[in-house]
């Protein structure tokens, strides 16, 4: 049984498309209604790029920020003209998306079995407390761990030396659970146990001969095998 079990927040245990409903209404405002989907998973992309790419710079900045920049390069890019008032409210919807439907169920059986689980994010911990606890989640975890801490995004190794240092635990007692195949391939290549929460049956595994050590369909699935 794994010894600790350190969760990826966005996009593994937090949907972040959960905002395209705020999209549709915003957007249907304009007449663009159509483009909630193309706009929310561009978003989703560009804050990923903005992040490795300020790693790749030395450039670090709280992944909010990440955030707020792909949300500006999406309404420009898509020719969408969001108002300053639409923006600031769908900022204020991403501190609030929905958890995946078995995510709680699945951390429960988990904590309940004996597994310690933790939240490992490129979040700030003051922005993961708040969304874990508004998803009703954060009960479920030991701890919050940020890579604000670092000043580092995921995929750098120190991210995830960081990660073992605060826990206190060796590499091979640590699994990262992660729906984002840079994440698990990140901690696979820094030693640690990786599982793939391949939440699409469609979604491709980066061809980098580094594999998962699991994969799952969903966080039941990994309670199945881990809990």
């Amino acid at each position: 049984m794994a010894k600790i079990l350190a969760f990826d927040v966005y996009g593994t245990l937090i949907d972040t498309h959960g905002v395209v409903t705020e999209l549709e209404e915003r957007l249907g405002a304009l007449g663009r209604g159509e483009l909630a989907d193309e706009f929310s998973r561009r978003w989703r992309d560009k804050q990923l790029e903005y992040s490795f790419r300020r790693g790749l710079m030395g450039a670090y900045v709280p992944f909010g920020q990440c955030t707020r920049e792909a949300l500006e390069f999406t309404d420009r890019a898509l020719q969408t003209r969001l108002a300053d008032v639409d923006k600031e409210h769908l900022m204020a919807v991403y501190a609030r998306l929905p958890a995946f439907a078995e995510a709680s169920s699945a951390l429960d059986r988990l904590t309940r079995a004996g597994v310690r689980c933790v939240a490992f994010s490129n979040g700030t911990r003051e922005a993961v407390e708040g969304l874990l606890e508004q998803a009703g989640l954060r009960e479920h975890f030991d701890e919050v761990v940020s890579v604000d801490e670092v000043k580092r995004f995921k995929p750098d190794p120190a991210v995830y030396a960081h990660l073992r240092q605060r826990l206190e635990v060796a590499p091979g007692d640590t699994w990262l659970v992660s729906s984002n195949p840079f994440d698990v391939i990140g901690a696979r290549h820094a030693g640690l146990h990786a599982a793939w929460v391949r939440r699409s049956p469609e979604a491709p595994f980066d061809p980098w001969g580094v594999e998962p050590d699991m994969t799952v369909a969903d966080l039941d699935a990994l309670a199945e095998r881990l809990g």
